[in-house]
Parts: structure tokens; C-alpha cells; sequence
């Protein structure tokens, strides 16, 4: 896998995950991200060394330029990528971690409540199956 290749990781049972892959898939003109669930092999082999429980994922994971960016942090980071309007969230970035992180892990913990799970993995459809990773 080449090292530029940039990476979103998302728990492939979380409805809201999932909506978020379709909400970048749609907006990411340049093809510049390649998808995986944390629960695949592709999340195993590149963060295999990262302390993140790939069982029970609680964090949207971003592997880019040989770095891993975790919830907060990844997720601004994605909409940097996605130009004009996306790419003002990330202006956020100057908000300490640990406040951004509060909100995240407060969606985070009641997402299945809130969105729904899934019992498999989401499937891509045939003109997604590029972009995705096992």
C-alpha cells in the first residue's frame, strides 16, 4: 500500500459512520481518500501498533502522510480535504483536543442509540468498490 495513500477508518456497523463515508464519498471530488472499516484486515495491518480496541471502535481514525489522527481531530481533518464550504470546520483545529474531543466522545458513546447499528459491515455499491479497502 503506498504511503500516500489517505486512509478513513469508521466502525462499518454505525449508522452514523457510514452516513459519513456516503457525505465524503460525495464530496471528495478528487478521489483523494480510500475507506475501511476498523473491523477489516486493511485497519489491522495499518493500525496494528495504534492503542485502539479495532473490536470495539469508538473513533473515526484518519491515516494520512504516514500519521494517524484520532475523533476530533481526524474528522476535521477530512472536511479540510473537502474544499469551500467543508473545509471552514476545520478552523476548529485551534479548539484544545480535549474540548473537541468532549463532543465527539459524548456522540461517540450514544451513536448506536442515537443512529443505529448494523449487524454487518456496510457494503460498498459497484461504483464505490474503488475507494474501499478490507
Amino acid at each position: 500500500m503506498s504511503t500516500t495513500t489517505t486512509i478513513l477508518f469508521f466502525d462499518g456497523h454505525c449508522n452514523l459512520c457510514n452516513n459519513s463515508v456516503d457525505f465524503v464519498i460525495t464530496r471528495d471530488k478528487k478521489r483523494v481518500f480510500r475507506f475501511a472499516p476498523l473491523q477489516g484486515e486493511t485497519a489491522k495491518d495499518v493500525l496494528g501498533d495504534v492503542n485502539i480496541d479495532l473490536e470495539h471502535p469508538d473513533s473515526f481514525v484518519l491515516s494520512k502522510d504516514n500519521k494517524v489522527y484520532f475523533r476530533s481531530t481526524a474528522a476535521l481533518m477530512v472536511a479540510r480535504q473537502l474544499g469551500f464550504p467543508w473545509s471552514l470546520t476545520s478552523l476548529f483545529l485551534v479548539v484544545p483536543p480535549f474540548i473537541r474531543d468532549a463532543v465527539y466522545n459524548l456522540i461517540a458513546r450514544n451513536r448506536y442509540k442515537w443512529f443505529g447499528r448494523k449487524e454487518t459491515c456496510r457494503l460498498p455499491s459497484p461504483e464505490e468498490r474503488s475507494l474501499f479497502l478490507d
